[in-house]
């Protein structure tokens, strides 16, 4: 069994027991957190949400928090003398998923 969630805007296809990079979440490691928003639960009859799924949800257990590696923003303005060098790490949660209910 599987299911389509959304958070942070984008969209997962998560099935019980796989780890997963989600934006960050508020809570602490080892913390539950609840999915509400299941758009689809697949297996032996898929349940399709318009726009989701009633009644169904997704557990995940929080196991860490982290930055994901670095990425340069470099800005160029070709005959200017115009650049700008800057860095960043995104923050993310790491999750496992336990479980799903329809």
């Amino acid at each position: 069994m599987y299911a389509v969630i959304q958070t942070g805007g984008k969209q997962y296809r998560v099935v019980e027991g796989q780890k997963l990079h989600v934006e960050r979440l508020p809570g602490n490691p080892g913390d539950t957190v609840s999915f509400a928003d299941v758009l689809l639960v697949g297996g032996e009859t898929p349940k399709i949400g318009r726009p989701l799924v009633s009644g169904a949800s997704v557990s995940a257990q929080i196991v860490t928090h982290d930055r994901a590696s670095k990425i340069i923003v470099f800005k160029l303005r070709r005959r200017k003398n115009y650049r700008r060098k800057q860095g960043h790490r995104q923050p993310y949660t790491e999750l496992k998923i336990t479980g799903i209910t329809v």
